[in-house]
């Protein structure tokens, strides 16, 4: 039986001409040349070839000449061997800026796997409306992934507008502020499996009990420079360690920008090839509070990382990694308060099947109970989550994905017990969502996907990505979902 899903006309689609200014570096050999040679111009040439960048991409973003002299200060070592310190002006620094400055399309290749949360800004709102904040997967050059984010809002007829996004997207500034505790550190390597003879021994004991990043970060450096005969396995120990330490960061967005000029661009070398699938929940906390979580994965191209982020405002986020031996692979799933004193977490640490585990520490999640295991032909090869529980008069309804054959993604539906989510008390023998014959093809085809999901106006409102291409939204009446949910009841 097809459920009766009513897909929306909105439809969030990639912009190429969505830019953010990166730093460029090849190399410091090259680098070098280059400066050298941009020190031969006349400073006439140098004024009017600079008026002429600043003209032409002023409008691109905001504070060009900002983030100019913010590259030029990461190449002021160079300049400053290359011109034996001798001062320059303000023109040349801005042009040698400018040479070591790209711009990068985030959504050149796609934008999706949308999560959904309800703003914290309701005000100038019609009755029947809801504000909602969506944050989406953006891949472009190089299939780098990093997180963007729309807000709209749900109608009373429950369409969806989307606002156009703003155009002149920046990067937050990064503060450093985390305090690390060696026992703690030390800890975490014995999880993750890094060697700790070698660790202890080179590292740690070079470190206070208390310090920061910037104080590891220096005896690593120290370290390799050291000892430019490390093994293989000895530097990979020493990017363990830099991961671990990169992994906790703070970042804040300037006030003066849209929420959808805001992206959270891989901070870090140890992330650099992404920031994946980005699940948002609205958290309430035991004061009543509301933090906004996330967890995502952070991949380098060779390992991956669960992380969390937390924001109150989305301006200020902070990032943690994940810990315990069951904060691995992907699929990870806050739910949105504490049950029974603790937090608890849909996770997929095989790889195939749904587990659910509960933790008193938000960071640390080592126990772990399988919730489902693959059961219908449309999700036999493997399943998960589509985003945080939604809580129910019912029980917690859970989003699901399934891959079946020709590795085609659907969405399903679970219905957990309240008290103890734990026990499936319903679950849907058919698919939820499949992909229509105009949303199988896409940057990875014959794909429906989605991290999250809202409840307005009696309706379950889905957005979600079609082939890994674009994104839109579906929904269905929920008191209709939940009675196929309680009338299948466990498998």
């Amino acid at each position: 039986m097809i459920l009766p899903v009513e897909r929306k006309n909105t439809v969030i689609a990639p912009d190429n001409r969505r830019v953010i200014a990166r730093f460029f570096y090849n190399g410091d050999e090259r680098a070098k040349k280059l400066i050298q040679n941009i020190m031969l111009l006349p400073e006439k040439e140098v004024e009017q070839l600079t008026h002429q960048i600043l003209r032409e991409f002023s409008k691109r973003h905001r504070s060009i000449t900002g983030i100019f002299n913010r590259h030029f200060r990461k190449v002021g070592h160079i300049v400053g061997k290359v011109n034996n310190g001798q001062p320059l002006s303000e023109w040349r620094k801005l042009l040698i800026g400018s040479y070591f400055t790209m711009e990068y399309a985030l959504e050149s290749a796609a934008l999706f796997n949308p999560s959904v949360v309800e703003d914290f800004d309701q005000s100038g709102l019609r009755k029947g409306q809801k504000r909602i904040i969506i944050s989406l997967r953006a891949t472009g050059e190089g299939h780098i992934s990093s997180l963007v984010f729309r807000r709209a809002v749900i109608n009373e007829d429950n369409s969806i507008t989307v606002p156009e996004p703003g155009d002149q997207i920046g990067e937050a500034e990064r503060i450093k502020n985390h305090i690390y505790q060696k026992k703690e550190f030390l800890r975490v390597f014995k999880e993750m499996d890094i060697d700790m003879a070698f660790s202890e021994s080179m590292i740690m004991e070079k470190l206070p009990d208390r310090f920061t990043y910037d104080q590891i970060r220096e005896v690593l450096d120290n370290i390799r420079r050291q000892n430019p005969n490390f093994t293989f396995e000895q530097n990979r120990v020493i990017d363990e360690i830099l991961w671990l330490a990169d992994s906790h960061t703070e970042i804040r967005f300037s006030l003066d920008t849209d929420l959808s000029e805001r992206v959270i661009f891989p901070i870090s070398r140890f992330e650099k090839n992404g920031i994946e699938d980005a699940r948002f929940t609205q958290f309430v906390n035991c004061k009543g509070e509301v933090i906004y979580y996330a967890t995502y994965t952070a991949y380098d191209g060779y390992s991956i990382l669960p992380k969390l982020i937390e924001t109150k405002d989305f301006l200020t986020f902070k990032m943690f990694p994940l810990t315990g031996k069951n904060a691995i692979d992907k699929n990870l799933v806050l739910f949105p308060r504490k049950i029974n004193n603790k937090y608890a977490m849909i996770s997929r640490i095989d790889g195939m099947n749904n587990y659910i585990m509960f933790s008193d520490n938000l960071y640390k999640w080592s126990d772990a109970q399988i919730l489902s295991e693959p059961a219908h032909s449309w999700e036999l090869v493997q399943m998960g989550n589509g985003g945080p529980p939604i809580e129910t008069d019912k029980g917690w309804l859970l989003i699901t994905h399934g891959v079946g054959p020709v590795r085609k993604y659907c969405l399903g539906a679970y219905l957990l017990d309240l008290n103890d989510p734990s026990k499936v008390i319903g679950r849907l023998n058919e698919p939820l969502l499949l992909p229509d014959e105009n949303e199988r093809s896409g940057y990875v085809p014959n794909v429906v996907y989605t991290c999250g999901a809202v409840v307005h106006n009696g309706e379950l409102i889905i957005p979600y990505a079609m082939s890994d291409y674009a994104s839109s939204f579906a929904g269905i009446k929920l008191n209709y979902l939940l009675e196929e949910l309680l009338k299948n009841g466990r498998l």
